[in-house]
């Protein structure tokens, strides 16, 4: 096969406008990313801290075990202890990914967390079943690094953004999967053992259905496996724009594979200045998706209801299903703006939203609080706790609406795209690990935050966080709609010499 174009020459656009590919239209590509995404299911259903499964099932166990009803340690440790395996899991799934493979790597993932499944449901005391809570956390981690990256590799560039956050909807697909599990398994005998047990069954289906997929292409030529890798784009793309493909591998992979071999180590990540600069960009993103307060809101949803005049426990249940489906339907959203819109402009706009929403959060409950408006809030409403609550809820509202189709898939997107090939891994499952020290980080804090300065001062840190995130994006954070990951690696090469290109001046420089 002879290749004359050149990455980002006006060949290949005009091959990707003649081949272009919609999101519905390759059932084997959809297909693909519907498998991979069964990683984002098994982390929504698991790891929703004080939303999810574990919170629910926490109730039954410590009916079960007496131990725990009795130690807060305990309790703390069997909800968190996931977190840490998931942290393991991020930072070593990145080598595992560069050194045996996408496909291997979710596929030990699934065994991992299918085990872990067997043990927690299993489980004859609490140390039993927090192993079996570190095991599925590892599991969770391999799987978040993962799943993004083979989908991204897998994709054309002009809906990369709308596959990669269909494994967000799968994240977001888990957490209402887990509320209904919750719902189903109350009132049968052994609770929390069916509620954690039952995760284990999506990782099985998913290890079987990944014998029958391929490896990520790109992952193949990088390992001289050219022509398994010429077999799974000539699936995606038809015959003109495959050998468009084929030209940019081709050309990209002696570079390549000499970083793969010369370097690719973690160490080694901080020693270019590029790929310094994209790691800040991707990391930075996900520290800022757990610090804008995501898990903090969702938890402060039965309290939110509880303000609005609603004591009922069913109805608490009720908005938890409800704000898990509203998280559901913007990332339906997100993913159809994100190869519209661009990765940047769809992250300002939903900080932008995100920093209304945590002002109205935080100036409800300073006016619940606050004896001095009660007249004013009895005068209109008749009743401050269904004034304030009902400007609260309306906060919630607005939160998820501008979160979910923004700040939930963006991040995993760009971390999918902006690293070399030889370092995508290991910088992907770095800044993965960096998205659960945080998450981490928030749920052991975020409490005794609220303690010390309040419900309203808490929102309104945030809020002053979210500031922070809208400005590091502006600043750090380049578009990297419709470009190669050629283009996507140039551009970086270009800002470490202080070129100022950003993404449009590549594009205009391509054309011509």
């Amino acid at each position: 096969m002879t290749i004359e174009a050149s990455p980002g020459s006006s060949g290949y656009l005009d091959s990707v406008q003649e081949g272009k590919v919609s999101y519905f239209s390759n059932r084997y590509l959809l297909g693909l990313t519907l498998t991979a995404g069964i990683g984002g299911l098994l982390f929504g259903y698991d790891t929703v801290l004080f939303a999810g499964v574990i919170s629910g099932a926490l109730l039954y166990i410590r009916d079960d075990f007496v131990v725990v009803n009795h130690n807060k340690f305990l309790q703390e440790t069997i909800v968190s202890m996931a977190l840490v395996g998931a942290i393991i899991g991020a930072a070593a799934g990145g080598w595992m990914n560069d050194e045996y493979g996408r496909k291997k790597a979710t596929m030990f993932a699934d065994v991992i967390f299918a085990i872990g499944s067997v043990v927690m449901a299993a489980a004859p005391d609490p140390y039993v079943l927090i192993a079996g809570r570190l095991l599925v956390g590892l599991g969770i981690g391999v799987a978040s690094v993962t799943a993004p990256v083979y989908i991204a590799e897998s994709a054309p560039t002009e809906i990369r953004g709308g596959l990669v956050g269909t494994n967000v909807l799968m994240i977001t697909g888990g957490q209402f999967l887990s509320y209904l599990v919750n719902l189903a398994f109350t009132e049968v005998p052994g609770t929390w053992r069916w509620m954690l047990g039952v995760a284990g069954l999506p990782a099985v289906i998913q290890f079987f259905l990944m014998l029958c997929l391929p490896e990520s292409p790109r992952w193949l030529y990088l390992k001289n496996e050219r022509s398994k890798a010429i077999n799974v784009l000539s699936k995606i793309y038809d015959p003109n724009r495959l050998e468009e493909e084929v030209g940019l591998l081709t050309m990209a992979s002696e570079q390549d594979i000499f970083q793969s071999k010369s370097s690719g180590r973690y160490r080694d990540v901080f020693k270019t200045k590029e790929i310094r600069i994209a790691f800040l960009a991707g990391a930075g993103l996900q520290a800022f998706q757990q610090f804008t307060g995501i898990n903090t809101v969702m938890y402060y949803s039965p309290t939110i209801v509880q303000m609005a005049g609603f004591k009922s426990n069913q109805l608490a249940l009720l908005l938890s299903l409800i704000v898990a489906g509203m998280n559901a339907l913007g990332t339906i959203v997100g993913i159809y703006l994100i190869d519209r819109c661009g990765r940047r402009l769809l992250a300002l706009s939903s900080l932008t939203g995100v920093i209304v929403s945590l002002g109205i959060l935080s100036g409800a409950f300073f006016l619940q609080s606050s004896g001095l408006a009660l007249g004013l809030c009895e005068s209109l409403y008749g009743s401050c706790e269904t004034g304030y609550g009902w400007l609260a809820i309306l906060g919630l509202a607005l939160y998820i609406a501008s979160f979910s189709p923004g700040m939930g898939p963006v991040p995993w997107t760009v971390n999918s795209e902006i690293y070399p090939e030889a370092y995508r891994g290991i910088c992907g499952g770095m800044s993965a690990t960096v998205n659960w020290v945080s998450n981490l980080i928030v749920a052991q804090t975020f409490l005794s935050l609220a303690g010390a300065v309040g419900t309203a001062g808490t929102f309104l840190i945030l809020g002053g966080i979210a500031v922070a995130a809208f400005l590091f994006v502006l600043i750090f954070v380049p578009e990297t709609k419709g470009l190669s990951f050629e283009q996507v690696e140039r551009m970086f090469k270009e800002k470490a010499r202080g070129s100022g290109y950003g993404s449009e001046g590549l594009l205009e420089r391509n054309e011509v």
